[in-house]
């Protein structure tokens, strides 16, 4: 149910997806106006730090610090 939703460019071979307030979603987020990160399990609330409507997805994963096992 992520039909709101814009990608940017930034690079090349990267892109940021950003989301809309009311978008039906589920992990964690910033506010692409202001930083301020929530964790959301329903649909993307307007920030309310600074009233912005745009959200990114973190990109912090349980598994990008872990020590390499090989």
């Amino acid at each position: 149910m992520m039909q709101d939703t814009t990608t940017v460019r930034v690079a090349p071979d990267e892109f940021v997806e950003f989301l809309v307030t009311g978008a039906a979603v589920k992990g964690e987020f910033h506010c692409s106006e202001c930083g301020y990160g929530v964790t959301i399990v329903r649909a993307l609330p307007v920030c309310p730090m600074c009233r912005g409507t745009s959200w990114e997805r973190s990109a912090w994963s349980p598994f990008g610090k872990a020590p390499s096992l090989l």
